[in-house]
């Protein structure tokens, strides 16, 4: 399958900085869990990461489930009954925090005109898989039964960056094999959906060899029934061949499939729209994307 190819002269030039910048960081001295809990304290810098989109209104919300209590953040354009946007963001499903993607979440709210719930799912190690990928799903149901609560119109899509791709493609997995309701749309942005044993993150999320597809979409034996779908693929990113692989073979069982390709961009470019131009396009392209989408449905 044949990407939709997007380039800019900058793209490459932004992204050598940018990496510059990145491997010019100080590491601490320190074992690689406690290293992992300091990288979760570090607040996004608003150079790299970009300001929240100020068209939008936000509420902090409390999602409670069975055996836990999740933290979301709601992102609303409009007044107006809208589809509902999950979102979740990246961090090799042992990072990551919500405030790191608030140029992308309220971004999507506005261009698109949805309202976006940002999820904070729970992470390894301290919660492996399936954790959240259990998080992921059992969100969508209960954004399903809060739609008055949330002013949702009953239109919901599941998306995320990097690990939160994944945890989306594989909540839309369980759904369709647990015949309750899918999401209208799947958007997944640079996703890991495979094995990937050499990653830093692999032993600490994969703790057991019992891995359930849903946890590796690329694994599972059909594709077919899943909703349309919005790829989002780097061309400097060593998980673009997943991102590629999972839209082939979602086109070649029947679900309605774009692929898009930032050319010359490194994974991870929504998290750095300040530094990468691709961030910005690409946060306009998933908003007009919905926006057609659901103004071709209903008004």
């Amino acid at each position: 399958m044949r990407p939709d190819l997007i380039d800019s002269p900058e793209y490459g030039s932004e992204t050598d900085a940018l990496l510059k910048v990145l491997a010019d960081l100080p590491v601490p001295d320190v074992d690689p869990y406690q290293a992992l809990l300091l990288d979760r304290e570090d607040l996004p810098d608003a150079a790299l990461a970009g300001e929240r989109d100020p068209r939008v209104s936000l509420e902090d919300l409390t999602i409670e489930l069975p055996g836990r209590t999740l933290q979301a953040r709601v992102y609303r354009y409009s007044t107006q009954p809208r589809p509902i946007v999950l979102w979740l963001h990246g961090g090799g499903f042992v990072g990551g925090h919500l405030r790191d993607i608030e140029y992308a979440t309220s971004g999507i709210a506005a261009n698109g005109n949805v309202t976006v719930v940002s999820l904070n799912y729970r992470l390894a190690p301290e919660n492996p898989c399936p954790a959240g990928l259990h998080d992921a799903y059992e969100t969508l149901q209960w954004i399903r039964t809060h739609l008055t609560e949330l002013n949702g119109d009953g239109r919901i899509v599941a998306g995320g960056q990097s690990a939160g791709a994944a945890l989306a493609a594989g909540a839309c997995l369980i759904a369709r094999d647990e015949g309750t309701p899918l999401p209208d749309r799947q958007i997944l942005c640079y996703p890991t959906l495979d094995l990937h044993p050499d990653a830093d993150w692999h032993e600490w999320y994969f703790a057991t060899d019992d891995i359930p597809a849903t946890a590796v979409p690329l694994q599972a034996d059909s594709l077919a029934g899943l909703p349309p779908t919005l790829m989002l693929a780097a061309g400097r990113d060593s998980l673009r061949d997943d991102a590629l692989a999972y839209a082939s073979r979602l086109r070649q069982d029947g679900v309605p499939t774009r692929l898009v390709e930032y050319a010359d961009t490194m994974h991870a470019f929504l998290n750095f729209p300040a530094a990468l131009s691709a961030g910005r396009h690409a946060v306009e392209l998933i908003g007009a994307e919905l926006r057609t989408a659901f103004s071709a449905r209903r008004a």
